[in-house]
Formats: structure tokens, sequence, C-alpha cells
């Protein structure tokens, strides 16, 4: 069946979820139950779990299985949910992946192998890696190309794989210069480029969505500000796209330089959507002024993460 940037299957913002810990670094699911109610009462079209900005990094393979078993079984369907199973093994990604595909996922979110600073791969193995992946599951991949793997990924290696793996459909691009990369991967994947997305928290989102972004994923506290953005864009109002974005870009500029993937937890703690704020040691908690700034933009714009517990 063939898919196009005009019916994708999927678009919108799709935040991703930040994993919910207590204080001695267990998970806390009550929370997590609670950061999904939100997060869809805020107006995501779908939800991301177990990314970057989830600190998949700092899970157990046990405590993947569970989150991804608890988040799917409580959105019930509400709204798509995209599972990221990047692994450096292609055996581990597509064990990993058949699960999720199997726990109800949608779609999946994968990075090109890597580990470390310096194990790469070269673009014969990245290609056979996705081949083999998509081979073995049903539902859209969606590559990230990301800075955190190093591996380069050019657009005509990308459009290469849109055209000729099947199931590899959908573009997260992170990299510098995302709108430009963004146009040439369009220009030569063509339909076979189903989702060329925006990522980053939105820091781009305005110019990648004049690039031709049909999808954002974004941190996950406030959709209910970055929706709108997308929206007006799409009805083709450029006015209030941009004053829309000119109104919440200090706090994803703080977000995406600041804060990172701990914003989104500072902010549903405030709002008591979640108990507990920290990560997972080693991982330092947020500086008070960088939370106190965070906090002092949030409440000037009001989003619904501020009011949503109380």
């Amino acid at each position: 069946m063939t898919f196009n940037r005009i019916a994708p299957r999927y678009r919108g913002i799709f935040p991703v979820a930040p994993t919910t810990f207590r204080e001695d670094g267990t998970l806390d699911l009550g929370s997590q139950r609670r950061c999904l109610d939100f997060m869809i009462d805020s107006g995501v079209d779908g939800i991301c779990i177990l990314a970057n900005f989830s600190e998949q990094f700092l899970l157990s393979d046990d405590e993947r299985e569970v989150l991804t078993r608890t988040v799917l079984e409580h959105v019930a369907g509400r709204v798509p949910v995209m599972v990221t199973t990047t692994h450096a093994s292609t055996r581990v990604c597509v064990e990993r992946s058949r699960r999720a595909q199997d726990m109800g996922a949608a779609m999946l979110m994968v990075m090109p192998p890597y580990h470390g600073a310096t194990f790469r791969f070269a673009e014969t193995q990245v290609f056979a890696f996705y081949e083999r992946l998509s081979d073995a599951v049903d539902i859209p991949i969606m590559v990230q190309d990301a800075p955190a793997a190093g591996t380069p990924l050019p657009a005509a290696f990308l459009a290469r794989m849109a055209r000729e793996i099947e199931h590899v459909a959908y573009f997260k691009i992170e990299t510098a210069g995302a709108a430009g990369k963004l146009r040439e991967l369009i220009l030569l994947g063509g339909e076979a480029v189903e989702g060329p997305w925006d990522g980053e928290e939105a820091i781009t989102l305005l110019a990648d969505l004049d690039a031709g972004a049909t999808g954002a994923m974004t941190g996950g506290a406030f959709a209910d500000g970055i929706r709108p953005i997308i929206e007006a864009h799409r009805a083709g109002d450029a006015d209030a796209a941009f004053a829309l974005y000119q109104r919440w870009l200090p706090l994803i500029n703080h977000e995406n330089r600041q804060a990172g993937f701990l914003a989104a937890k500072a902010l549903m703690r405030e709002g008591g959507v979640i108990a507990c704020e920290a990560p997972r040691h080693p991982w330092p908690p947020l500086h008070p002024e960088v939370r106190r700034g965070l906090i002092d933009i949030a409440r000037r714009l009001d989003p619904l993460v501020l009011r949503w517990g109380r």
C-alpha cells in the first residue's frame, strides 16, 4: 500500500513521554500513568516512549518491557504510541521491535546502530540494519537522525532507504541545518518519504514546517502551546503560526538549551502531574536557578501542565 505526505498515517505532534522515578530511582508507574493522561489531555496526536528524552539509556531491559506494556495498556488506543527500540545489535533491535509491535505499538523509532563515542557503522551496514528490521515487522519505522549517534546519514541515503526498504517511511531530522536537509530528503525521496518530521524540542519547528515537515516530536510538557503552531501552519495562516511560535519560543528555547529532558519533569512536578522530578543517577538534578527560570517562563504562558494536577 502506498502512502504519501498528503495523507500520512501519522502527523502532528508526538511528544516524548518522560520516564518517572521515585526518589530512590525505582519506576513510579502511578506517576507514569498520570503523565500519559495529562499528555493526552494536552492535545497530543500521539506519544513517543523510551526515547533519549525518556532516559532510555538509564533503563534496564526488564524496565523497558514493563514501561512498554504499562504505557500501551494504559493509553489503550486513545492515541497512537511510538516505541523507541534503538540498539547497536540488529538482532536485539529486531527482538525489541517485534515485542513492541506485539504489545500494540503504532510505530517504531530507531537510531542508526552505534555505541559510545567511536563505534560507528558504514552505510552498507546501516542499510542492512534497517532492511532486516523492516523485514521483521509490519508497522512504520522512523529513522532518528540525531547528533547523538554520530553517524552521518546524508539525505540521499535516507531517501534511498525510503524508496527501497518497505517500512522505512518516517524521518526525524535533528541535525544542524534540519530545514535544508528536510527539503533535500523530500525532493529526493518523493512520496516514499511519508513523514518528514521535526525534532529537537521544536527549536527549529517553524523553519522545518516551512520546509515540509508534517510532524514534530517535542518535549512532553506543553503540547497545548505547540500544537496550535502546527495547525495554523497547516491551515496556511503564516502570520498566526509566526505569532504563536514567537510566543512559545522562550519556553521551547529554555527546554532545548538549558533544562533538557528534565524540563518536562520539572513542569509536571510543579503542576502536580507527577510525584517526583528526579532523574536516575548518575544524571545530575536540574540546577535550582535553571528550574526557577523554566517555571517563571511557563507561568507567563500558563500551559495546562501547571494546572492539570491542581
